[in-house]
């Protein structure tokens, strides 16, 4: 399935439009994940645990995004935007959120 931030897809047009489709993914911190990467924050560094997390997260988000598509009988998204919200009264939480317009090529 064809996934994409561009309104349009090059040399395929589209036949139909049926409608806006999203994908949400919420999940939590890790304390021993929140110590380490505090560690890394005061001796700099990228943090590779969050960055996997936050790929996961994202990929889960358009796997949902992609599965309503396919349930309304679309084979591609267009016009995907992806958000990024840290949730939660401590900010422990991270939402990814993925919306589009399923259509048929």
């Amino acid at each position: 399935m064809i996934v994409t931030t561009t309104p349009t897809i090059e040399g395929q047009p589209i036949r139909e439009y049926l409608g806006i489709v999203t994908g949400e993914v919420i999940v939590g911190a890790n304390l021993f994940r929140d110590l380490f990467a505090n560690i890394r924050d005061i001796v700099g560094g990228r943090s590779g645990s969050y960055e996997r997390i936050l790929a996961d997260a994202r990929n889960q988000a358009i796997e949902e995004l992609q599965a309503e598509c396919a349930t309304r009988g679309g084979n591609a998204v267009v016009g995907v935007d992806l958000d990024y919200e840290v949730i939660g009264d401590t900010g422990s939480m991270l939402m990814v959120s993925a919306s589009g317009t399923a259509v048929k090529v």
